[in-house]
């Protein structure tokens, strides 16, 4: 039985944690410098949306990489900003391919901007959930109502995995309908930096459902709780 929990547990810390620690290794290990390149990803990101006639939508340094459709800006990390590397071009032109989904007023994209609050108000519920479910075992002593509560809170954290899984679309032709054609009839990248540029869209169209497998931790701790 203890044998059986062990590999239970390294199942599930493999699940959840598995596909953002390939996420970041793809995105680490095709960041060296390379001052070959002819500019920062931001430049290209600039250089992109210049040609695209998006000279409205701003390039801007944040903390996580992101295009925000609604101050159209799009947001690189400092890394891939100003760093020369396979990991910030190609980076910078997944994001930019964001920038082109709206402009081109793609419904999938259009749909994940619609719903996108809602679901921060779902993760917003949860973890009210969270913090009241051992106030209620506390006081009312209802292990009917904590279950209840319990089920409520696992829903709520649900729904974050299955936007992203039902939005990964999205995610993926800006990888490789939009970002990596860019790459490729553009020559922004040599043809032995390809396959590198590949992996690291791939890991960019990923980021999103492999952040939200995290969640997983938080319904664990959910089912802990649970009388049954």
């Amino acid at each position: 039985m203890p044998v059986f929990l062990a590999l239970s547990a390294a199942l599930l810390f493999g699940l959840v944690f598995g596909p953002q620690w390939w996420v970041r290794r793809a995105m680490q290990h095709h960041a060296t410098e390379r001052p070959d390149l002819p500019g920062t990803g931001g430049e290209l990101a600039r250089h992109l949306l210049d040609m695209a006639r998006l000279e409205h939508v701003l390039v801007e340094i944040a903390p996580a990489d992101h295009y925000d459709p609604v101050a159209n800006v799009v947001r690189l990390s400092v890394g891939n900003h100003d760093g020369r590397s396979i990991t910030a071009v190609a980076v910078a032109a997944h994001e930019v391919a964001h920038a082109l989904q709206h402009a081109a007023g793609d419904r999938l994209f259009a749909a994940r901007v619609r719903f996108a609050p809602v679901v921060q108000g779902f993760e917003f519920a949860a973890a009210l959930v969270m913090m009241t479910a051992p106030v209620v075992l506390a006081f009312i002593h209802s292990s009917a109502l904590l279950a209840v509560q319990v089920g409520i809170g696992i829903a709520l954290l649900g729904v974050r995995v299955l936007f992203h899984l039902l939005t990964l679309p999205v995610e993926l032709d800006a990888s490789f309908r939009r970002a990596l054609p860019i790459l490729e009839t553009g020559h922004y990248l040599d043809e032995g930096d390809m396959p590198g540029a590949h992996a690291v869209l791939r890991a960019a169209a990923l980021t999103y459902v492999a952040s939200s497998l995290v969640a997983l931790v938080n319904i664990a701790r959910f089912r802990r709780l649970s009388p049954f």
